[in-house]
């Protein structure tokens, strides 16, 4: 299972932020390269980063940032967050980004995303399926759709879709541990998902819990910058897996 700790960047800055909330932000470093040098020091190889200026905008904002970690690191990249058009597609690959995830345009501009996927190939496009209650949220998740989560992933394992990122959002940035139920169920019945765990990692120990499921993934944020998973533990998974 790949460890892939979350960059989420607000004005340049990075932050996590508690069920998505802009009015919990905490500000973790004022230079995001300077984490994502630390991960890649720890053997990490992949990273998520969230433009989160890019999801209140509706358009791609941090590509800046994006292009200084993909230059400076080899970490390989996916980068979501506003990403809305055709022409942010673009800026963000050619800024570095190896993967780009689209969560609401998924929803909103289905045509648009099928041809992403079409165009770029399933290993560059990924589904982000963010939900609560079972519910896609949307812009940001300042909205809740009435498409249920599993039914959505199926549809787009339909059209071509490999790879989901599913962050139960009720679980993210509380530290309370993932969606576990949530997970096995969406691997039970959309099998030969690669499926990318997000939300409520608290403790090491989850992680293999996670793989055993079966998830392809998993995405750290708040338990790396709150110590309460270390880079050194993070090592060890990588070098024994």
């Amino acid at each position: 299972m790949r460890i892939i700790p979350a960059i989420d960047i607000i004005e340049g800055k990075c932050v996590r932020l508690t069920k998505g909330d802009y009015n919990t932000k905490i500000i973790y470093n004022e230079n995001p390269l300077e984490v994502a040098l630390a991960f890649e020091d720890a053997g990490i190889e992949y990273l998520h980063v969230v433009d989160l200026d890019g999801a209140k905008a509706s358009h791609i904002v941090n590509y800046k940032i994006l292009e200084q970690i993909a230059s400076k690191t080899n970490l390989k990249i996916d980068f979501g967050g506003g990403l809305k058009s055709d022409e942010d597609l673009h800026i963000a690959f050619e800024s570095g980004a190896n993967q780009i995830t689209g969560g609401s345009i998924a929803v909103k501009n289905i045509p648009v995303f099928e041809n992403w996927i079409a165009t770029f190939g399933a290993d560059k496009i990924i589904l982000g399926a963010d939900c609560t209650h079972d519910k896609i949220a949307v812009s940001g998740w300042q909205e809740e759709s009435n498409l249920n989560v599993i039914p959505f992933i199926q549809d787009y394992q339909s059209k071509g879709i490999h790879y989901v990122i599913c962050t139960d959002i009720s679980k993210d940035g509380m530290l309370q541990g993932p969606s576990f139920d949530l997970y096995e169920r969406i691997l039970t019945q959309a099998s030969d998902i690669k499926l990318i765990a997000s939300g409520g990692i608290s403790t090491f120990h989850e992680i293999p819990q996670l793989a055993k499921l079966g998830c392809e993934g998993v995405i750290i944020g708040k338990a790396i910058y709150e110590n309460r998973i270390s880079l050194k533990e993070l090592e060890t998974y990588i070098i024994t897996n």
